[in-house]
């Protein structure tokens, strides 16, 4: 397990390995990471046009990144994009370059074990491949009085990387710290804490 705080960092790495056929074919085995609070600003937003620049990460080196070509999804509030596709064209949106897209799988982590490709889609002019707006995608907005956003339970994010690999993600928290029970008034919103598990190996589609 291997996890990342974007503010404190504490990591603690395990790679194994195995053989993946009689060949003697050596490939990594899937890794499973936690990240910490990462932060995701928004300027604008509630009937203003939003703009900032997008928190972008890389699935493999398990980092954020600012390179303009190695990421694989990029965060900004509530809006996650893949490096795939065009851009909807929203202020300091990132331009596409790779191979990403995604879609929700509806379970858990343990039982998403095989990636459905023919459901995989990318960012377009009209909508990112992970619908933005409660309910719609991977959190649940409790409007009044509570004014909470919390990820909705049963929602899996499958990803294919920039670079043709996958990942799963479940995101357990939208608030800084990952309060058990977070307070929209008194707890610091756009910080991510999510679970990834990561396929390394080209062209494996399972999670085993």
């Amino acid at each position: 397990m291997k996890t990342i705080k974007f503010l404190t960092i504490s990591i603690i790495l395990i790679f194994t390995f195995s053989c993946e056929d009689d060949n003697n074919n050596i490939g990594v085995d899937t890794i499973t990471i936690t990240v910490e609070d990462l932060h995701a600003p928004l300027e604008g937003g509630q009937g203003q046009s939003a703009s900032g620049p997008f928190t972008k990460f890389n699935f493999e080196d398990g980092i954020q990144t600012n390179s303009e070509t190695n990421w694989d999804i990029a965060f900004r509030g509530t809006s996650i994009i893949v490096n795939g596709g065009i851009s909807m064209g929203t202020v300091d949106e990132p331009e596409r370059n790779g191979n990403g897209a995604a879609y929700i799988f509806e379970g858990t982590m343990n039982e998403m074990e095989i990636v459905e490709t023919s459901l995989l889609v990318s960012d377009s002019q009209n909508s990112y491949a992970i619908p933005t707006g409660s309910g719609n995608g991977w959190y649940t907005y409790s409007g009044p009085p509570n004014h909470l956003i919390n990820p909705t339970p049963g929602k899996i994010l499958v990803f294919r990387t920039h670079n043709n690999k996958f990942a799963k993600v479940e995101i357990l928290s939208y608030y800084l710290g990952a309060p058990e029970n977070p307070d929209a008034f008194s707890d610091q919103s756009r910080y991510y804490t999510f679970n990834y598990v990561y396929q390394p190996n080209e062209g494996a589609t399972t999670f085993d």
